[in-house]
């Protein structure tokens, strides 16, 4: 059982983020695999999925102070592919990869995505 079905989170210039998360998310093995027409993409596996839309209200996008997007990672590699992509694409370090001493085996990163949304991937594998 998952927690959820689908994370979204809104973006203000979506072809750009479509190019971003289609960059960073493959490295961690997740591809798009649905587009909204002009309103938003779909990234996933099975039925978890992550959305990046434009706001339904029209408004534009903002960040929520405090808001982390977790992605599971395969292993300690994908996640210095994923940093490493999003800091290539011009993405700040909130975090290099590392063990993180908050539960067994945790390793992870953290960054923001174009919309300065943070986003951080995740492994509990042991190295």
């Amino acid at each position: 059982m998952s927690v959820f079905t689908h994370v979204t989170l809104g973006t203000n210039d979506l072809n750009k983020a479509r190019a971003f998360y289609d960059n960073v998310l493959s490295t961690i093995g997740l591809k798009r695999i649905a587009d909204l027409a002009d309103n938003g993409s779909i990234w996933g596996v099975d039925a978890q999925s992550f959305f990046v839309l434009k706001p339904a209200n029209g408004q534009p996008a903002s960040v929520g102070n405090g808001v982390t997007v977790s992605f599971e990672a395969p292993n300690r590699a994908a996640i210095d592919a994923f940093h490493a992509a999003a800091l290539a694409a011009g993405q700040p370090d909130e975090g290099a990869p590392g063990t993180r001493d908050w539960a067994p085996n945790a390793y992870a990163a953290y960054t923001r995505d174009l919309d300065g949304n943070k986003l951080a991937v995740y492994c509990f594998k042991p190295a």
